[in-house]
C-alpha cells in the first residue's frame, strides 16, 4: 500500500470559526464563556478519520456532535479535520454506505473533492460536509457524536499532456474558478 496522506485537526480557532458559521443560532442565549468551554470539549473529542478494517478503502469521518436530520433537512458539519497528501492525489468524500442505503443521506455536492493543495488554504484546509436527509420514506437520520457519517477515499489522478496550470489555491468552494 502507498502511504500518501496524513489527517490532522485544524486549529481550535479555525474549528471555532467553522462552528460559529454553522451553529451560531443554536448557541443564542447561552453564556459565551460556557459556549467556548463546551466548544473546546467538542474539539478535544474530535477523532481523526480512520479505516475500520485492513481491507477498507474508506476512511470514516466521525460526527463531532449528535446530529438529527428529519426528512428534507440539511446541515453543514465542520469536521475539524484537514488532510495533507502527496501531489497527484485527491480525497473523494461520500456518505457512509449504510446511511445512504437506509436513509438516502446525501452529500449536497454529491461527491466531495479535497485537492492536495487545499491543505494550505487560508482556512487551513478545514473539511466541511453538507448533508441532506433525502428520505422519501419519512425516516429521520440520527447520528451520535463519534459515529461515522462520511467516508473518504484517496485516489491518484493524472493530467492532460498539454496542461499548463500554475495558479495557487487560496480558499475553499469555488476558489479555483475566480
Amino acid at each position: 500500500m502507498k502511504r500518501i496522506a496524513r489527517f490532522e485537526k485544524v486549529s481550535f480557532r479555525q474549528f471555532s470559526d467553522g462552528w460559529d458559521d454553522t451553529f451560531q443560532a443554536i448557541e443564542k442565549g447561552e453564556n459565551k464563556d460556557q459556549s467556548k468551554e463546551t466548544l473546546k470539549e467538542i474539539y478535544d473529542r474530535i477523532k481523526l478519520p480512520r479505516r475500520a478494517t485492513a481491507g477498507s478503502a474508506g476512511y470514516d469521518f466521525f460526527a463531532p456532535v449528535d446530529i438529527i436530520l428529519n426528512p428534507g433537512e440539511t446541515i453543514k458539519i465542520p469536521t475539524g479535520i484537514r488532510v495533507w497528501m502527496e501531489p497527484e492525489w485527491v480525497l473523494k468524500c461520500y456518505p457512509r454506505s449504510g446511511l445512504g442505503f437506509k436513509f438516502r443521506l446525501q452529500l449536497n455536492n454529491t461527491v466531495g473533492i479535497i485537492d492536495s493543495d487545499y491543505y494550505n488554504s487560508d482556512n487551513e484546509g478545514h473539511i466541511f460536509a453538507k448533508l441532506t436527509n433525502d428520505s422519501n420514506e419519512e425516516k429521520t437520520v440520527q447520528i451520535k457524536a463519534g459515529e461515522g457519517f462520511m467516508q473518504g477515499i484517496f485516489v491518484e489522478y493524472g493530467i492532460t499532456v498539454d496542461d499548463a496550470a500554475t495558479d495557487v489555491r487560496n480558499g475553499g468552494f469555488g476558489s479555483t474558478t475566480k
